[in-house]
């Protein structure tokens, strides 16, 4: 685990393993133990011991007394999550589009440049990358510091879902095309549009997502 080179190790650990279990590495029903992961990650227990408390919070592992058992997400979970996003994303976008600058719509035109770019590509995981800067970016714009800090850790959460839709060619050109008319209606100044397209959008991602579990 050599990246793990700053003073804030816990958050590292954290950022680790919560990655893995969202991704399926640390599938439902595996037991972690701070041995175990000592072992797995070269690091002392102290960062593990704070980064299993936080995972834990997350509700993203339940501790038994004799290993911290994983959880991950379920389809119940997702559900929860997708809705939420449905109507708070929105939001967002109502605010993005308030609010937006010249230099936040020159960013947001940036994003779908690249998202453009990588799909003639067909590189899914930079794809993946710029959804996520997509989403995070309406986030900030917003400038609701409520609105972003609910987001973005549910953004995290679908990470391994929304890995899935990029890699289908066919929903993934969906979600470019969404995303361009959502980037659109932002950049004219219509938030009611913007607010409407990105439920809509959210929407048809929990769609997909369901009927693919």
């Amino acid at each position: 685990m050599r990246e793990f080179r700053t003073t804030s190790l816990a958050d590292q650990v954290f950022d680790k393993l919560e990655n893995d279990i969202i991704l399926g590495v640390y599938p439902r029903g595996e037991v972690l133990t701070e041995l175990k992961l000592v072992e797995q990650l070269g690091v002392s227990r102290t960062p593990i011991r704070e980064a299993l408390r936080r995972l834990e919070q997350e509700r993203l592992i339940n501790d038994t007394g004799k290993g911290s058992v994983v959880l991950g997400i379920t389809e119940e979970d997702l559900l929860d999550i997708m809705n939420i996003r449905e109507h708070i994303e929105a939001l967002a976008a109502y605010y993005a589009t308030v609010n937006a600058t010249d230099d936040d719509r020159k960013e947001l035109r940036h994003i779908m440049d690249l998202q453009d770019f990588y799909y003639s590509k067909w590189d899914v995981e930079h794809l993946r990358q710029v959804d996520d800067a997509f989403h995070d970016t309406i986030c900030f714009m917003s400038r609701r510091a409520v609105i972003t800090d609910t987001l973005v850790p549910l953004h995290r959460k679908t990470r391994r879902y929304r890995r899935q839709a990029m890699q289908d060619k066919e929903r993934a050109s969906h979600t470019l095309a969404e995303h361009h008319e959502i980037c659109d209606a932002i950049c004219s100044g219509d938030a009611e549009l913007a607010r409407s397209l990105l439920s809509k959008h959210i929407e048809n991602a929990k769609i997909y997502m369901l009927g693919r579990k």
